[in-house]
């Protein structure tokens, strides 16, 4: 009976772990709202103000270098902010983020803000799943969430970022459309960036504005 038990255990185990990494794997919108009063809006062919928020300001650049381009490819004509003060919030917009829009003739303002979602700690150190007293590998872990715990104290870091989103329309400053994506930890930011980038316009796309 106990081996038995403890086969099921082991099983559960690899079955909670594929599902943990298949859960972890992929780039997704968490959250999203649109304006009603905005339904049917359309910005194929209007210039867009491109700002976004960063932890640097390489990665202020890529972001801003992907929305653009993944607005142009949905027939919008993105221009990028210029001015390294602008910035997207308080959300929908602050004024001079609001200035610089309207002095560039833009209908709308896509801002996307990027921090650090959640940071995964390496160097052979186990992931637990809650089943009692059983684990995978040694080592000490902090708690992820769900049962779930990651391991802390040695190993290199992978980080896994998050994009706030909002589409705001210029002549009202009304929030048209806001989105939350977030993606997996990975050594290759600048990818993580493309992802979220890539994402979320598709998602506003979705929505319908462009």
């Amino acid at each position: 009976m106990i081996t038995n038990f403890r086969r099921l255990a082991a099983a559960l185990l690899i079955v909670s772990g594929a599902g943990l990494a298949a859960g972890c794997a992929t780039t997704e919108v968490s959250v999203q709202w649109s304006d009603p009063q905005f339904k049917g809006r359309s910005l194929r062919g209007e210039k867009v103000l491109v700002v976004c928020e960063a932890p640097d300001v390489a990665m202020r650049g890529n972001c801003q270098d992907d929305v653009a381009a993944q607005l142009r490819a949905t027939g919008a004509t993105p221009v990028i902010g210029s001015d390294p003060g602008l910035t997207v919030g308080p959300p929908p917009a602050n004024d001079a983020t609001l200035a610089a829009a309207r002095a560039a003739g833009a209908k709308a303002i896509f801002g996307a803000t990027i921090v650090r979602d959640v940071t995964v700690v390496g160097g052979g150190s186990s992931v637990g799943f809650g089943f009692g007293g059983f684990s995978v590998g040694g080592g000490s872990g902090r708690s992820a969430g769900v049962g779930v715990d990651v391991p802390v104290g040695g190993g290199r870091t992978t980080s896994g970022y998050k994009a706030s989103m909002v589409l705001t329309d210029v002549a009202s400053v009304r929030l048209m459309w806001t989105g939350t994506i977030t993606t997996p930890p990975s050594d290759n930011v600048d990818e993580q960036i493309h992802e979220l980038t890539r994402v979320g316009v598709k998602t506003a796309q979705e929505a319908g504005f462009f």
